[in-house]
């Protein structure tokens, strides 16, 4: 039994919460809402918020309102960052404004758009850092990224996250020299 939902929400200096129909959250990163199902209420008690369900049949979505609503606070109030790693000879990647280029052994550079809320600043031009203050947008445009080319299990080359670990795969055996 998960017991996330009865977590209180401390509410960090700056951060403002209005309810109605949805909950709103704005700070100085950014706005944000999240949907407020029925049978969930809400609580604002000397800057905790408390998450409510009427029954047991809401149990399922009081704990998905309440991770929802606490990522939402931490992105305005701090905010997220990933970061990815380009790995392999003549990879690389630049940012032209808000167009990250990246060559990855195509014949042709990819170039990705980066949605509005998500910041990016390349570093070494292999290591890239994204920020923003929502954490599915920031990690849907990651997810995104990492598809242009994923990392191979043979040669370990690709986009991967920092510090992801790939198991490297034994190449085909018994190709002997002739």
């Amino acid at each position: 039994m998960s017991r996330i939902g009865k977590k209180p929400i401390p509410l960090p200096k700056g951060v403002e919460i209005n309810v109605g129909d949805q909950i709103e959250v704005k700070g100085p990163k950014g706005r944000l809402t999240v949907a407020l199902p029925a049978g969930i209420q809400i609580q604002n008690e000397n800057g905790t918020l408390t998450i409510l369900r009427n029954s047991d049949k809401d149990a399922a979505k009081h704990g998905l309102v309440r991770a929802l609503t606490a990522n939402a606070v931490t992105g305005v109030s701090t905010g997220f960052t990933r970061e990815l790693d380009v790995v392999g000879t003549g990879y690389r990647m630049e940012i032209k404004g808000r167009i990250v280029s990246f060559s990855l052994g195509y014949s042709h550079a990819i170039e990705f758009m980066l949605p509005e809320g998500v910041e990016a600043k390349v570093d070494k031009l292999t290591h890239l850092v994204l920020t923003s203050h929502d954490k599915q947008l920031l990690g849907q445009v990651c997810a995104n990224m990492r598809f242009l080319r994923p990392p191979d299990p043979y040669k370990n080359k690709g986009v991967r996250y920092t510090g992801e670990v790939l198991r490297k795969k034994a190449g085909k055996a018994g190709a002997g020299g002739k």
